[in-house]
This record gives C-alpha cells, structure tokens and sequence, in this order.
C-alpha cells in the first residue's frame, strides 16, 4: 500500500507535465506561393517544418469577376498546368499537414457586392477547392482543407456572408477548416463582421507591417499588449503570432531570440495560444527562421 501511495504523487506530477506540454505545442503556419523559387510544395511539406501551408493565392473574385489563381509562376491555372498540384497537395494531407487555399493578398482585384455574391463565390470555392463536385478544378481532385482569409484590399462588405456560407458545408467528419490574417491594430479594416461570427477557428494575426502594434528593437510591450486584446476577444478560438521570416519579409521582424527568450513565453501564457504563422515559404528558406525556432512554438 506504501509502494502505491508514493507512487500516486509521481503519476500525478507526470500527468501535469504532459499536460503542460500538450498546452504549450503550438502549430507551425507558412505562406507558401508567391514566389517561383521557394522550392515546391512537395519539398515545403518534406522538410518536416510545418504543420498548415496557405496556398496564396486566389486574388480575383466577386462583383462579377472571374475567379483567378495567381502562383507567380508555379503553375498557369488559365491552361490547366496547377492540377500537377493535385499529387502535392495530397502528399502534404498524408503527411498530416493542413493545406488551405487563401484568398485575398496585397495585390489583385476582389470584393463581394451583395450577400447573393458571397453565396455564389463559396459555391465556387466548395466546388471547385472542397469537396464539391466542377469539371474545371484547378488543383484537380485534391480536396483541400479549408480557406484562408487575408483580405487587405477592397470593400469589407459581405466577408461575413461568405463565412457563414462556407461554414453551412462543413459536414460531420468533413469539418471546412476556416482561418484569417486580419492585421493586428484592433478592429481590422475589412474582417470586423467577418470575425464577430466566431466561425474563423484560428487567427493567424499580422504583427507586422503595422508600427502600431508590432515588435520594435527593444520594445515587446506593444506586440505582448496587444496579443492579450486579441486573445481577448470572445470570438477568438485559436491565436498565432504571425510574423515576417525575415527583415526583408516586412516590418516588424522579431530575432529569433527575442520571439523564444521574451515574446514565446508571454503569449504562451494565453490559453488560446495556438503557434506561430510566418510570412513566407521563400523568406523562411533562406533565413532558416522556423527551424531555429521551432521546438520553442
């Protein structure tokens, strides 16, 4: 019975230390897409690093327009060349890794101008991306994960619409995995409604670009501050950091030490802390950022 009851304590304390460190794990995001020499999407899954790849991204949608993917030079989607893709894409979902298509981006033309718009462009993405059924899918018969939000141009009209859309198709053991970059200054410009629906599960937040709210040499107070505003928020379900990969990513890079020593352990803090997402697959090559960090995320 002694042997029994020293042991208890041991299992217990075991049992809190797993616990911690199931806690603390977080989640790996990368961009990938936008630039011809960040190695395939087969080799960015391969290397082991990342847990979600964005494809980005689809730029040209709504109001009338035709839909159209913009790679930079990976594939021509207009002759049918992105269904090579299609082996990619499944390769990653083997792998475990959550491929999304992103929608939206710093350059293109979109915008939704009514809800019967946002209604018939999520037809086109579960049709054609999901698990819906079109004889013009562009990656072919993968079936990607969900869509990502990183919307910056345009109307902030109807981005509610077309969640709440998207969302109706998740089906039991077939979940549309729905995500955001919104910026980091509070409320985002375009994706307020959009998220006050409580159906964008993880917020991959772009503390960069923004002076407002992200890291300076010497100064995580406005980065650590407003991470806990967002963390927050009662629609808030999953938050990453997301960062630049590189100074030549963006503003707002954060050393590698100061993200593991300083930041990591503040943010870590939030019980909605869910990893870090990077900006992107062709920075994070060449500085070997996510390697360095991490077995800290």
């Amino acid at each position: 019975m002694a042997t029994k009851t020293k042991a208890l304590p041991i299992f217990l304390s075991l049992l809190v230390v797993l616990a911690l460190v199931e806690v603390s794990h977080g989640k790996l995001v990368i961009y990938w897409g936008q630039d011809s020499s960040e190695t395939s999407l087969n080799a960015t899954c391969n290397s082991g690093l990342y847990d979600l790849v964005n494809i980005a991204f689809l730029n040209k949608f709504g109001s009338g327009r035709t839909p159209q993917l913009n790679l930079a030079g990976h594939c021509n989607p207009a002759n049918g060349g992105c269904k090579s893709l299609s082996s990619e894409i499944i390769n990653c979902q083997k792998k475990k890794i959550k491929v999304l298509l992103s929608i939206g981006g710093g350059i293109g033309q979109y915008s939704l101008a009514s809800t019967a718009d946002a209604k018939k462009f999520a037809d086109y993405l579960y049709n054609n991306f999901l698990g819906g059924k079109s004889t013009s899918r562009p990656f072919g018969t993968a079936v990607l994960d969900g869509i990502d939000f990183k919307v910056e141009l345009g109307s902030a009209q109807h981005w509610d619409d077309l969640v709440r859309f998207l969302a109706a198709y998740s089906k039991p053991g077939r979940r549309i995995f729905l995500s955001a970059a919104p910026k980091c200054s509070i409320p985002d410009k375009f994706l307020g409604a959009a998220l006050r629906t409580g159906l964008l599960g993880h917020l991959w937040v772009q503390f960069y670009n923004n002076p407002q709210c992200q890291y300076r040499p010497g100064d995580t107070s406005k980065i650590i501050a407003t991470w806990k505003q967002w963390a927050s928020m009662k629609w808030t379900t999953k938050l990453l950091l997301g960062m630049p990969a590189s100074k030549a990513a963006g503003s707002g890079f954060i050393p590698a030490g100061v993200l593991i020593n300083q930041i990591m352990p503040e943010i870590k803090k939030t019980p909605k802390f869910g990893g870090v997402m990077l900006w992107n697959r062709f920075y994070d090559r060449a500085s070997n950022y996510t390697a360095v960090i991490r077995s800290s995320v």
